[in-house]
């Protein structure tokens, strides 16, 4: 009668969380402390060389760009914490409440590492090309894990047969 609240979806949700929070935390905190020089670590090197040899930005505008990207990243972080904190309650993840969390984490996500694993290319860097697209596949990867996977079935109520007839008592059988 116990059935498994756990799908597929949410337990990769959760691995990927596990992933996430604790590298783009990381990486956006050296953002914040020294924009120009957490700009230029490995995780965000291929942004910075597209920034300046490409868009010509100058130093305050790429200090401009490197605080946006660790406000996206941190924007996924947020999503993937809410989406843990979610998963701890099981009537929420038993209904599926958790899943546009995990959503928006994935698809912002998606994005950010898309748009840094093409100006890695771009550039060439190659040990920044191969991080960025190890990541869009694991994001990728449950992106479509959750539109594959069918809605969390409930237990359908146990019907008696034959039907039994309903007896009102205190009516009369004419009304």
């Amino acid at each position: 009668m116990a059935t498994n609240s756990w799908r597929i979806s949410t337990v990769n949700g959760a691995l990927l969380a596990l992933y996430f929070v604790p590298v783009w935390t990381v990486v956006a905190f050296k953002i914040v402390v020294s924009p120009v020089h957490g700009l230029y670590d490995l995780p965000n090197v291929a942004v910075a060389l597209f920034l300046s040899d490409h868009l010509n930005f100058a130093a305050m505008n790429t200090v401009r760009f490197a605080w946006l990207l660790a406000l996206g990243k941190m924007t996924v972080v947020a999503f993937f914490a809410v989406f843990l904190l979610m998963t701890t309650r099981a009537s929420i993840r038993k209904s599926g409440g958790c899943d546009e969390a995990l959503a928006l984490a994935l698809g912002i996500g998606s994005l950010i590492t898309f748009g840094s694993m093409v100006m890695a290319s771009r550039v060439g860097e190659m040990a920044a090309m191969r991080l960025h697209a190890t990541e869009l596949l694991l994001l990728l990867g449950g992106a479509i894990l959750m539109a594959v996977e069918p809605p969390f079935q409930r237990d359908a109520p146990v019907r008696q047969w034959p039907p039994q007839p309903e007896i009102y008592p205190f009516s009369s059988p004419g009304s």
